[in-house]
């Protein structure tokens, strides 16, 4: 390293060694080509306490050392310095400044007038800045001009969510994602998970997608419904089409599910569900008509759940349900998403990552798919609390409903 190189020093305090921090805090520094040096490094002594590092950094010049401390903030460290966080003004509608901080997924907090405060509504690749006195985190398309912004990472303060050892029905799948595991040990795991959220009083919301209708689950997910353990169902038109034209016709898109045999004209099926619905005017109004009497999404009025149904570009029909707004769908995925202490994500890979960048990563997450890339993509993205459940998602809510009764 030249002598004309810069210094910074930084703190970081957590699970540093039973969460592989400290480890991918050195690979970050080696990465941007910078060094380090140990100046304290207290070890906790107990599986419930914390770890303290610090470090001095040394990097070739202020942009590199910049780069490596911006890198290293998702993984807890501040700069020992403490200073106030910095804002800047927007000049334009949906537009920041080029060195805005773009947030993590991790509980957050920035530091004003000399006080650290929580940053609010917290979620990943947004910015900060101030809504009536407290900071939030806001989309850039929610940026108007002349909001203040923060840039930098000075004033920043990231807690990573670790999975300590003891940490009772979570971390029992950590960085696995394995076929071979027993899907019932997997599946009373989850059905403890929900009972502890119910306990301490969290609200779980499942993203659904219509493999759910393929594979049999209707029954079970019925169930699940019924039963008040879903609080709202997050999907797309696909999942609603194919069930209500199951309880129209017993088809989806126009294979007999009974016999797995195509039926004649069976093609049209889903257009002739997607037409009833519409000539009732909803999905509730069909539901209130007597014109939908079963499925899922008929258990969802009667058992009060919420729904939201976001539409994309190969939507047929759509249902009247459905949002064709993709602004609009991803601000009601994000409202229904309040609160939420667990999410249960069926077999939908993209829907799944949409909400996976919503939620703050204190948020149980649970990725049912009979693909493990499915939940592989969701820890790249950053949701890197998922646990995945490799597995038919039918078989799964069969097992599921049966842990839950009683």
């Amino acid at each position: 390293m030249s002598s004309e190189s810069v210094s910074e020093t930084i703190t970081a305090e957590g699970h540093l060694i039973d969460a592989q921090v400290l480890e991918r805090i050195f690979d970050r520094i080696v990465e941007h080509g910078a060094t380090y040096e140990v100046l304290q490094f207290d070890i906790g002594r107990s599986n419930g306490e914390m770890s303290y590092a610090r470090l001095r950094l040394s990097a070739r010049d202020e942009e590199a050392l910049g780069a490596l401390l911006e890198a290293l903030v998702p993984y807890g460290c501040r700069i020992e310095s403490e200073r106030d966080a910095r804002f800047e003004p927007t000049a334009k509608d949906g537009c920041v400044p080029e060195d805005f901080y773009s947030t993590t997924n991790h509980r957050t907090q920035i530091r004003v007038d000399g006080t650290w405060t929580d940053v609010g509504a917290q979620r990943m690749d947004a910015v900060i800045l101030m809504v009536d006195g407290e900071p939030k985190c806001r989309l850039l398309r929610d940026v108007r001009a002349g909001d203040q912004v923060v840039c930098g990472v000075d004033g920043i303060r990231v807690q990573p969510e670790s999975r300590a050892r003891d940490r009772k029905g979570f971390a029992f799948m950590s960085n696995e994602i394995s076929s071979e595991r027993r899907v019932e040990t997997s599946v009373a795991r989850v059905a403890d998970m929900m009972r502890e959220v119910r306990q301490n009083g969290g609200r779980i919301a499942v993203v659904a997608g219509p493999v759910l209708i393929h594979t049999g689950g209707i029954d079970y997910f019925c169930e699940l419904l019924s039963g008040g353990w879903i609080d709202v169902l997050l999907s797309g038109n696909a999942l609603a089409v194919h069930d209500i034209e199951h309880t129209f016709f017993g088809t989806s898109l126009g294979v007999n599910l009974e016999t797995g045999s195509p039926v004649e004209e069976g093609h049209k099926n889903h257009m002739r569900a997607i037409n009833r619905i519409t000539r009732a005017g909803s999905i509730a109004d069909a539901v209130q008509q007597g014109v939908l009497t079963r499925g899922i999404m008929h258990a969802c009025v009667t058992n009060g759940v919420e729904f939201v149904l976001a539409g994309s570009i190969r939507d047929d029909g759509p249902l009247p349900d459905t949002l064709m707004d993709l602004i609009e769908a991803q601000s009601q995925y994000a409202k229904a998403l309040e609160g939420a202490g667990m999410v249960l994500m069926l077999s939908t890979m993209l829907h799944s990552i949409g909400v996976g960048n919503m939620l703050p990563s204190w948020v149980r997450v649970v990725c049912v798919d009979i693909n493990p890339a499915v939940v592989t993509k969701l820890a790249d993205r950053g949701s890197s609390q998922t646990i995945g459940v490799v597995t038919d998602v039918g078989l799964f809510l069969n097992q599921l409903a049966l842990k839950l009764r009683g």
